[in-house]
């Protein structure tokens, strides 16, 4: 008897009302507003350790996201696949990729997680050079133990992937919440309570990806009525067809957030060249402008999600119908965040107790972020998950990766020296690459050509 047949497919053809279309974004934004709040309360609890510590392990959380760009990236790959299957109302396949992104991640987390550990401090030396004494101590320990969290990381971004193509946000937050308590709760018990320093942080994110892990799979694994679950996944069986689907999706997306981040890190060292205000500056400005990309990227996930259910099912207009919407909201609720930052601005970087020549310099960015992200980052971040859920990830991947080389970081460099603009030439170099991506992205979904993209 075929388990995954007994399973309605509740969602089988796709009918994203108001409320449902709500239901699922909210969840969504709240947990990317959750993923930046632990990362700041790390950094935040570990300080008490002392400077060494938070050097430590900022230099490690800069690495680790990579890897955790290219888990995402699988995940991506998973949930377009599932999410067309779904909306094709194929069970059988939609539990079959389900199972096979689990596989894939494991595998992948392993061998990241092998080569980590034994390459750790050479990894450090590589990117970073000479580190003091106490920074590189705090560094290889901290990367160390997380280092060992890949794996549960793996599975929670997987299982997470899989609950969002079916629709349920929900879950994956309520999880979110509880890691974050978890997270606050170890840091308290395991840095103050039992003096274990970095490692203690450490631990405590270990132990918050294993719970989160555990939860979600057991959730995909039980009897409750969905319209994937993890049934028989223990016998391990690799399918090659369904892992090119997957893979055709998530390595060019890996490709191209892997490349964004690097373009990103270039360019934050032009920053350097011009002093410690500019530095402080970017820094606030970048942390102000992130809790404003929470939303859109919440909205890109849903957008995904979606998008790839009515293409499954074949129905285009409805795709493009929820596309539209889903920017409306995206480019509504961006001038909404905008117009909040460049009327308060100034009382908002005085939390961050700049000197005066950085607060001015982090009011001019922040000026121009507000308008160039207002006019064109929805097109250029929030679309293309539109693309990738028809499997044009491969054009989403060359225009980004040509917008952020191109268009940022070279732009960046002429701007700031030969044209004599500083730093802020920095910022308006970031406007030009949203507006490029946008220009290119927005033609690419006028001209219909991923329609002719099939993933499955």
């Amino acid at each position: 008897m075929n388990i995954e047949s007994e399973i309605p497919l509740t969602v089988a053809s796709p009918e994203w009302t108001n409320r449902r279309l709500f239901g699922l974004l909210w969840p969504l934004i709240v947990e990317q507003l959750l993923l930046v709040m632990m990362g700041l309360v790390d950094m935040m609890m570990v300080s008490y350790v002392g400077e060494h510590a938070v050097s430590g392990v900022s230099l490690v959380d800069t690495i680790n996201f990579l890897f955790i760009t290219a888990l995402n990236a699988l995940a991506t790959g998973g949930s377009v696949v599932a999410s067309q299957y779904i909306g094709r109302s194929d069970g059988k396949n939609a539990c079959c990729s389900a199972r096979q992104l689990v596989y894939i991640s494991t595998i992948i987390s392993l061998f990241i997680m092998v080569f980590t550990m034994a390459a750790c401090r050479q990894l450090l030396r590589l990117i970073y050079g000479n580190i003091a004494g106490e920074v590189m101590q705090a560094a290889q320990i901290y990367f160390l133990v997380t280092a060992l969290s890949y794996p549960f990381l793996a599975l929670y971004t997987a299982a997470a992937a899989i609950f969002r193509s079916m629709g349920n946000s929900k879950i994956t937050m309520k999880v979110a919440v509880l890691v974050n308590i978890f997270n606050v709760l170890g840091n308290a018990l395991f840095i103050y309570g039992m003096g274990l320093g970095v490692a203690g942080a450490a631990l405590s994110t270990l132990l918050g990806r294993a719970i989160a892990a555990f939860i979600l799979i057991y959730l995909l694994m039980g009897n409750r009525p969905q319209p994937i679950n993890l049934h028989g996944i223990s016998k391990i069986k690799l399918d090659s067809a369904m892992i090119k689907r997957i893979l055709n999706i998530g390595i060019p997306s890996g490709l191209e957030t892997s490349m964004f981040q690097i373009g990103k890190i270039l360019v934050t060292r032009i920053f350097t060249i011009f002093g410690t205000a500019a530095i402080a500056a970017n820094a606030v400005s970048g942390t102000i402008n992130s809790l404003g990309f929470m939303p859109g990227s919440g909205y890109g996930m849903g957008l995904l999600v979606i998008a790839g259910q009515y293409i499954g099912a074949g129905d285009y207009n409805g795709a493009k119908r929820y596309t539209r919407k889903i920017l409306i909201i995206a480019y509504i609720t961006y001038f909404f965040i905008n117009i909040n930052v460049f009327l308060f601005m100034d009382q908002i970087a005085r939390f961050f107790k700049l000197s005066q020549e950085a607060h001015d310099l982090c009011l001019s960015f922040l000026k121009i972020h507000c308008i160039t992200s207002s006019l064109f980052w929805c097109f250029s971040f929030v679309l293309p998950n539109a693309l990738k859920a028809a499997g044009d990830a491969r054009y989403v991947m060359i225009v980004a990766a040509s917008s952020m080389w191109i268009i940022r970081v070279c732009s960046a460099y002429i701007m700031a020296f030969p044209l004599g603009l500083g730093p802020v030439g920095v910022i308006l170099a970031m406007g030009a690459d949203f507006l490029f991506r946008g220009i290119f992205f927005g033609a690419r979904w006028i001209s219909g050509k991923w329609m002719e993209k099939r993933v499955i």
